[in-house]
């Protein structure tokens, strides 16, 4: 297998302080990157010592401390739009929390993507490449988390709209869309499905595994593969485009 080799390049992963971001950023690092983790939480600096990365704290909502975190990384070559909030959202929830929350998933999932490409995207470069993440749920739909589902559809959108209006500067922008992968927020969902259903989680997840063409549940280095990919030249023909990663879950 060819080996992808990202050594004088500089990447960008947004949401990498754990779970698939994490785990991104950990594929990146051992291809040689010079990497760049942020995340709004301050586990951001323990992850990023981790791999031998610079840290950026940062709430991606917030368009001045990304224009900040973008000057102060300067050029970018690789752009992974990872960082993302899942959480259920009921319709038939009208608390006041449920409402914060369905905002909070459109602010960091849609508006936060779009201000961090924003303000990298003048500095790349011919050959450069927006990784984003988006989610089988971009494709499919699931009930209860109306929010996070609209939230990855439109993420396909900003991909879709992205490399067409990039192309023309020899930027390429595609998403993968991960299956069920064993990460805090995964899990966090799991509980409360199976919570509302009346259901034990090991019953609950052993239905969702079911489904796959490929049996069993996915870690976070598992779906690192596709990011690598399209971010390398190996891709250089490859824009605009949603690649699952979910061993088989839905039909592309």
């Amino acid at each position: 297998m060819t080996h992808i080799d990202f050594t004088g390049r500089r990447v960008l992963v947004t949401g990498a302080s754990r779970g698939i971001g994490f785990g991104i950023a950990q594929a990146f690092a051992e291809a040689g990157a010079d990497l760049h983790l942020a995340a709004e939480n301050d586990g951001i600096h323990a992850a990023a010592a981790t791999l031998g990365a610079a840290a950026h704290q940062v709430d991606i909502t917030d368009a001045a401390a990304v224009g900040g975190m973008a000057g102060r990384i300067g050029a970018v070559d690789v752009l992974v739009n990872n960082a993302g909030l899942e959480l259920m959202t009921p319709l038939d929830d009208a608390s006041a929390g449920n409402e914060a929350a369905f905002r909070r998933i459109l602010e960091i999932n849609v508006v936060g993507t779009f201000l961090v490409t924003r303000a990298v995207a003048p500095g790349m470069g011919s050959g450069a490449s927006v990784v984003n993440t988006a989610s089988v749920w971009g494709r499919v739909a699931e009930p209860l988390f109306a929010a996070y589902v609209a939230s990855k559809h439109a993420v396909i959108g900003l991909t879709k709209s992205w490399a067409k209006e990039l192309g023309p500067r020899g930027i390429r922008v595609n998403a993968v869309c991960p299956g069920w992968v064993r990460t805090e927020a995964s899990m966090r969902s799991l509980g409360r499905m199976a919570e509302r259903a009346g259901r034990a989680e090991a019953e609950l997840l052993a239905d969702i595994v079911a489904v796959q063409a490929l049996p069993g549940l996915m870690e976070p280095a598992d779906v690192a593969g596709p990011y690598l990919f399209l971010a390398s030249g190996l891709a250089g023909n490859i824009t605009g485009q949603s690649i699952g990663a979910d061993r088989g879950e839905v039909p592309w």
